[in-house]
């Protein structure tokens, strides 16, 4: 994993602190357990997923159109495998729950 940076920024805001940390003290190939809110609609619901700490970094996107840098919107990624040996990513919000776990 590559240098996380002092503050972890997202799409809207920058990451919980209490988040924060935990991210950055992951190293890879440690377990780590997701849990988060999936709302679809009016309904919502909590998945949790566990496997093993590969990296985090930022997914960058933008706008269709050619504006200023500060369009850009900035998502962290925690990238893991899942006990099934996927590959897997996910993308975090403001709802969104990492530990580590033994």
């Amino acid at each position: 994993m590559s240098e996380a940076p002092a503050t972890i920024p997202s799409s809207t805001r920058s990451v919980d602190p209490a988040l924060a940390a935990v991210l950055r003290s992951l190293k890879p190939g440690q377990r780590i357990r997701i849990t988060q809110t999936v709302r679809v609609g009016f309904q919502q619901w909590t998945t949790t997923v566990t496997g093993v700490f590969r990296e985090l970094n930022f997914l960058a996107t933008g706008l269709a159109t050619d504006r200023v840098p500060q369009d850009d919107i900035v998502v962290a990624t925690v990238h893991f495998t899942k006990d099934n040996g996927e590959l897997s990513s996910v993308t975090l919000d403001e709802q969104s729950k990492v530990e580590a776990v033994p």
